[in-house]
């Protein structure tokens, strides 16, 4: 065999393996870029800028009664804008939110001191009635088809109109008659309206709330089929129906969140001031849409978290309170409210765009 011939590869023997071809469409994404996929990371850092910019802004931000007050703030917005966020995750949002907070502490307020009863009574019919009209919002929503903006549009003109005649025909005022002396009161405030010492500054039971719905709508949204059917309605509902996601349930029971929600706020507006005003409420529903796209939310649906609305809520409260606390003139918290929802749109554009960026 001559020296230059080469010899044949032995029989069976496996080809030798080629340079490993590698697909950009397969590619592991850094870990940096699957953080910046995440909705709540933008609001996040956000959240951390105006903490940090009030800290240094108002000093008497540092104390512990005022991060307290803070947190307070930012409850009583986060609450709300919990289920908001998860109805705008299923493709709908609510213009009804805020004046349903006030019917449901005026239907607890008014049944339970016009008809003498425990107010425990009132609070039951009030979250019967709140779940009542989340219930007809969805309801209305997938029977004819129409936006959301228009259904809830029109409850929250009848739920307005709704608040201030009835108010003034069973007690002949705009706000309801004291409760505080009625059977029950006291345990009803502890549960919606108390406060607790944390190293001897006041915290309220608001927070704790607060903190502990987030957690359990987060649950709900990443390990339960439900949280699956939220996204999957708000991405598409003809492609959610077509592969057996229950559209209708879905919606609906959103709503009926928004109502929980807002009975739960109400609950606490009552019990923290014995009595409530009925013409309240009115432009709250746009600080819960805020606080939920702030958070990460999308208009369009499909695409949100709940950790996101808890920063945004943070970012409302803090600016509320900061204002205050840096000694401003407080007409300017709307102006900064909408510098607060540009910004945050433009960064969570930013932000997906960069981390879908191949």
């Amino acid at each position: 065999m001559s020296m230059t011939q080469q010899a044949e590869p032995a029989v069976g023997t496996p080809p030798a393996p080629g340079p490993k071809e590698t697909d950009g469409r397969t590619r592991q994404r850094s870990m940096t870029l699957r953080l910046l996929a995440r909705p709540e990371v933008g609001v996040f850092l956000g959240a951390v800028a105006v903490f940090v910019f009030f800290l240094i802004a108002a000093p008497s931000v540092r104390d512990g009664s005022s991060m307290a007050t803070v947190l307070y703030q930012s409850s009583t917005i986060g609450i709300m804008a919990l289920p908001v966020a998860l109805l705008m995750i299923g493709g709908e949002f609510d213009l009804s939110a805020g004046v349903a907070v006030v019917t449901s502490a005026l239907t607890a307020s008014m049944l339970s001191y016009q008809l003498t009863m425990n107010v425990w009574m009132g609070v039951i019919v009030a979250l019967v009635v709140s779940l009542a009209v989340g219930a007809f919002n969805g309801w209305v929503l997938v029977k004819t088809g129409l936006p959301s903006f228009l259904v809830t549009l029109g409850t929250f003109l009848i739920l307005q109109g709704v608040n201030l005649a009835v108010t003034k025909l069973v007690t002949g005022n705009v706000a309801t008659d004291d409760i505080s002396d009625m059977d029950g009161f006291d345990q009803a405030k502890a549960l919606f309206a108390s406060s607790f010492d944390v190293g001897g500054v006041q915290v309220k039971i608001t927070v704790v709330w607060w903190l502990a719905f987030a957690a359990l709508a987060t649950w709900v949204l990443l390990r339960t089929k439900y949280g699956n059917w939220i996204f999957a309605v708000g991405g598409s509902k003809e492609s959610a129906r077509a592969v057996g996601v229950p559209v209708t349930f879905t919606k609906i029971t959103l709503f009926m969140l928004v109502g929980f929600g807002a009975w739960f706020v109400g609950m606490h507006q009552l019990f923290s001031f014995n009595t409530v005003q009925s013409g309240e409420g009115v432009g709250q529903e746009l600080i819960y849409i805020a606080a939920a796209v702030i958070g990460g939310c999308l208009l369009t649906g499909g695409y949100g978290s709940a950790i996101g609305p808890v920063f945004g809520a943070f970012m409302f409260g803090m600016v509320n309170q900061g204002i205050v606390y840096a000694g401003w003139n407080p007409d300017w918290f709307k102006a900064f409210l909408g510098v607060m929802l540009l910004g945050a749109v433009l960064i969570n554009l930013y932000v997906r765009r960069a981390a879908t960026r191949r």
